[in-house]
């Protein structure tokens, strides 16, 4: 066991070097990163157009789940197949929760396959108190990282969770789908001391795409939108006694996010995969053994 704890360590650090970050070993992974019983190492062959979202139970329940399928109707990942760079500045935006709904949806981290679900407080269901103005959703194959601290956001951790995204464009999402999108600013959000990123972005498929580049854009062509987000996910917690706190920033910004956080999903699947492999080979010693 000690070859594959020093295996796993190994693998972890070489992606995490290539990113000029560390990954402790004390920190706290995803359940369904840890355990998860497959990860695509062919997101490259992965036909995003192709994916589509399969809802299993009843929206509004326990049980309510929507996967993403393939062509072939086979299930993938949302989080870890969906590739996160789309080619030339675009990048692919998973939506779990559509505009103008308050339902808090969410990707299951500690499930196979990572599928979205109503996130739970003390066994109920959670509803945001107000209807989201914009699609929200994640970043496939990002993760902030709980162990790296941000010198240029008040030195705040990562809250261990992939990178938000707030979509603008006029069209209501589904939960689930996989659309193209265009960064155009990033605000720095304090959440109970961690750092959660909230990249805004828009549809390529949308008829202002062309007309929006940066966060100057944003303010001609959306006045207001930047602020009403800000304020949006700043407030909303107030009924529960919690405050955030938002900073705002350029869309440059993005590219030095991706180059952080996507280095640090790949160290944390890699770690994962020379985990599996090791924990396989056991398994079969075992079975060998008390045969």
């Amino acid at each position: 066991m000690a070859t594959a704890a020093t295996a796993s360590a190994t693998a972890a650090t070489r992606f995490t070097r290539l990113a000029g970050v560390g990954l402790r070993r004390t920190a706290r992974l995803p359940t369904a990163v840890r355990f998860q019983r497959r990860v695509l190492a062919t997101t490259a062959l992965l036909r995003t157009a192709e994916l589509r979202p399969k809802e299993q139970g009843l929206p509004e329940t326990l049980d309510y789940r929507v996967f993403l399928v393939d062509g072939g109707g086979r299930k993938v990942s949302p989080w870890h197949d969906v590739p996160l760079r789309a080619g030339d500045g675009v990048f692919h935006f998973v939506v779990e929760i559509p505009k103008e709904s308050s339902a808090k949806m969410e990707v299951a981290t500690d499930e196979s396959f990572t599928p979205i679900k109503q996130d739970t407080k003390k066994g109920n269901l959670r509803y945001y108190p107000y209807n989201i103005n914009w699609n929200y959703g994640l970043f496939p194959q990002t993760w902030e990282d709980p162990t790296l601290a941000n010198t240029d956001v008040e030195g705040a951790f990562g809250d261990n969770d992939p990178v938000d995204v707030v979509e603008i464009g006029e069209r209501r999402a589904n939960i689930g789908d996989v659309l193209k999108v265009k960064p155009l600013a990033a605000l720095a959000m304090i959440d109970e001391g961690e750092l959660d990123w909230k990249i805004v972005a828009i549809s390529l498929d949308d008829p202002k795409a062309s007309l929006v580049n940066d966060v100057d854009d944003v303010e001609k062509h959306f006045p207001g939108t930047l602020t009403a987000i800000r304020d949006w996910f700043r407030d909303y917690k107030i009924p529960d006694g919690i405050c955030s706190e938002g900073h705002r920033r350029n869309q440059r910004i993005m590219g030095e996010i991706g180059e952080k956080e996507y280095p640090c999903w790949r160290a944390l699947t890699s770690l994962i995969l020379s985990m599996r492999s090791h924990q396989i080979l056991l398994v079969i010693y075992l079975s060998m053994l008390f045969s």
